[in-house]
């Protein structure tokens, strides 16, 4: 199994930024779609951010366009998210995902999930 690790959620106030890492163990990822969900309380979990196995293509979600950055490294088998420009409406936990199919499956469903990270964003 892949088993996926994230780190640096935190308190932040608007406007501020965090890096999230995610460290994967089991299995190397090189071949596998990652990408980046979040929870906020009482709502159901969205995508937020996605990237296929060579990194050359990314999608975001229409709310995190312009502020979000995904990356991977494939030699450290790690996915980040560099988030910037931080709003409350961001508050929410983060879930490190990978998926070795598709890249729509990776946006909607997909395989494997970290424990996750929160962020809280202040006003």
């Amino acid at each position: 199994q892949v088993q996926l690790v994230e780190s640096g959620g935190g308190f932040v106030h608007t406007g501020g930024s965090l890096r999230l890492s995610c460290a994967a163990s089991g299995r190397t990822l090189s071949a596998y779609n990652l990408g980046w969900f979040r929870q906020a309380p009482g709502k159901e979990r969205e995508f937020v951010a996605g990237i296929n196995w060579t990194g050359d293509y990314t999608n975001y979600a229409d709310s995190v366009k312009g502020r979000f950055t995904i990356s991977r490294d494939n030699a450290e088998n790690a996915v980040f998210l560099q988030m910037n420009s931080l709003t409350p409406e961001d508050t929410a936990v983060y879930y490190c995902t990978a998926d070795p199919g598709g890249f729509r499956q990776m946006m909607s469903r997909p395989a494997y999930w970290g424990q996750g990270t929160p962020v809280t964003v202040s006003s």
